[in-house]
C-alpha cells in the first residue's frame, strides 16, 4: 500500500514536471508580437548597421554551387541548367525580405524602441560609419595583438614558474622526474 501510494506520487509529481515544463515552453509563444513602431525602429536600426547585407550571397552562391554540380552531372546540358537554375534563383530573390521582417522581429524583441532609435542614430553618425567601414580592420588587428600578447604571456609564464621552481626544489619539473608526487 506505501508502495502504491509512493509510486502515484512520484506520478503525480512526474506530471506536474511536465505540466511546468509545457507553460515554460509556451510561454515565448504566447509573447505579445512588437508594435509595427517597434518593428519599423528595428528596421531602422538594421539599415543603419548594415546588418543583413552580410547574407546577400547566399543565394547567389547556392545557384552557383547548384549549377556546378548538375554541370559536373550533365555537362551536356550547361546552358540549360544555367538558364533553369538562374530562372529559378531569380523567381526566389523576394524571399529576401523574409529574413529582413525575421532580423527585425529579433532587434524588437532583444531592444526597446529607445534603443533601436539610438541604434539607428549612432551608425547613421560620422563614428557609426567610419566603425562600419574600419571595424572588421580593427577588429582583425586586435586579433593579431591579442595572439602576440598572448604568446608572449605564455612564454614569461612558463620561464618564470620554471625559475621559481628551480628556486624552490633545485630543478625544474618534467615528465616522468618524480617531482610532480612532492
Amino acid at each position: 500500500m506505501k508502495q502504491m501510494r509512493m509510486a502515484a506520487s512520484l506520478r503525480y509529481c512526474s506530471l506536474a514536471i511536465t505540466a511546468a515544463a509545457f507553460v515554460g515552453l509556451a510561454a515565448p509563444a504566447l509573447a505579445q508580437e512588437p508594435s509595427a513602431e517597434h518593428l519599423s525602429a528595428a528596421r531602422a536600426a538594421l539599415d543603419a548597421l548594415d546588418a543583413t547585407d552580410q547574407f546577400d550571397a547566399i543565394l547567389p552562391n547556392a545557384a552557383q554551387q547548384l549549377k556546378t554540380s548538375l554541370i559536373q552531372t550533365a555537362p551536356n546540358l550547361v546552358d540549360v541548367i544555367t538558364v533553369t537554375v538562374d530562372e529559378t534563383a531569380l523567381s526566389m530573390a523576394g524571399r529576401r525580405a523574409d529574413l529582413e521582417r525575421e532580423a527585425a522581429a529579433i532587434y524588437a524583441k532583444n531592444f526597446s524602441i529607445e534603443e533601436l532609435n539610438a541604434i539607428r542614430s549612432f551608425y547613421e553618425g560620422a563614428a557609426g560609419q567610419a566603425l562600419l567601414s574600419k571595424g572588421p580592420i580593427v577588429t582583425r588587428e586586435l586579433l593579431q595583438a591579442a595572439e602576440v600578447w598572448s604568446n608572449g604571456i605564455n612564454r614569461d609564464l612558463s620561464t618564470a614558474t620554471e625559475e621559481a621552481l628551480r628556486a624552490t626544489v633545485g630543478e625544474t619539473p618534467t615528465e616522468g622526474s618524480g617531482t610532480e608526487n612532492q
